[in-house]
């Protein structure tokens, strides 16, 4: 087994995984963006949509979606926190039967035959913390999807701007009072990030040609037996589109889920979300903006791709 994946086992697996998790979008506003886009994809794309593969499902923010939308939905992922998680709230919203789940590694999806769902998804990154076998992992995820496929991986050109931005998660915050631990830790130390900042050129260069966050410093910890962030592949926009294409996924159409967004200052990003009305427009306008080609590499995190299996 490669480190990326003992690393991102032990991560994911921490006993409070599940419930941190699930309450992103109550957290922080980052989160909110990114999967309105998200789900706004989902809800335009599900026409003949019977059965789905949502791999590294999480706590169910998709899975529990797409079944309340009549789809059959297996929900794969790494962490038993997840998915014990991910089946308390199937369970609240009425739509458990509608799941399964399964507990695994995407880099072994060797158990599902080719073109079995007719939609394969994979949001949030987790194809990126499979390095170093990503592409891969890519191959597999198109080689199970019968009709569509939609993916998220960590964006490289999106990434990079916090080589020189410490606070980047402080623009984000949509409730400093909660008690949420990051947030509070982000608060706090927020005169401390900036002190002690120093911009790293050759860090930022070594991203920007080789793509690859973490590594030795991230073995280290785990053989520690600390629970470091995972070893992560950062990919360029012409690159995701490049492999999902090689493996035959036609029709490819890229976005920055996040570009519109981080260019707006925290109070008054915060103003916009406590605003019904202002909310959603402004969610509606982010994710056309979003979908541009021009801006689709500095997403805030990720990088979204959407394609037709033929």
């Amino acid at each position: 087994m490669d480190y990326s994946q003992k690393i991102s086992d032990r991560l994911w697996n921490l006993p409070d995984k599940g419930e941190r998790e699930s309450r992103r979008e109550e957290t922080f506003i980052d989160d909110i963006v990114q999967k309105s886009h998200i789900e706004k994809e989902l809800l335009s794309n599900l026409e003949e949509i019977k059965t789905v593969f949502d791999g590294g499902a999480g706590c169910g923010r998709f899975s529990i979606l797409l079944a309340k939308h009549g789809c059959r939905v297996t929900h794969f992922d790494i962490s038993q926190p997840m998915i014990d998680k991910a089946r308390e709230l199937a369970e609240a919203e009425g739509v458990s039967d509608r799941i399964t789940f399964v507990k695994g590694a995407l880099e072994d999806l060797s158990a599902y035959p080719d073109k079995v769902f007719d939609l394969v998804v994979s949001f949030d990154a987790p194809v990126s913390y499979t390095y170093p076998n990503q592409e891969t992992v890519i191959g597999n995820l198109v080689r199970i999807a019968k009709k569509k496929i939609m993916i998220s991986v960590s964006s490289r050109l999106g990434s990079l701007p916090y080589a020189a931005n410490p606070l980047n998660k402080n623009q984000f915050i949509l409730n400093e009072n909660c008690e949420d631990p990051w947030v509070q830790w982000c608060i706090k130390n927020k005169d401390k990030m900036v002190e002690g900042f120093r911009f790293d050129r050759e860090y930022a260069e070594h991203i920007l040609s080789g793509g690859l966050m973490g590594g030795e410093e991230e073995i280290a910890q785990y053989e520690q037996g600390k629970a470091p962030w995972c070893i992560t592949y950062t990919f360029l926009p012409d690159e995701l589109k490049g492999i999902l294409e090689k493996f035959g996924v036609k029709d490819v159409q890229l976005a920055g889920p996040g570009a519109y967004a981080r260019t707006i200052p925290h109070e008054i990003l915060v103003k916009i979300m406590r605003d019904p009305q202002q909310r959603v427009d402004f969610l509606d306008f982010c994710h056309r903006f979003d979908a541009n080609p021009y801006v689709c590499g500095m997403g805030k995190d990720n990088l979204f791709a959407k394609g037709k299996i033929i």
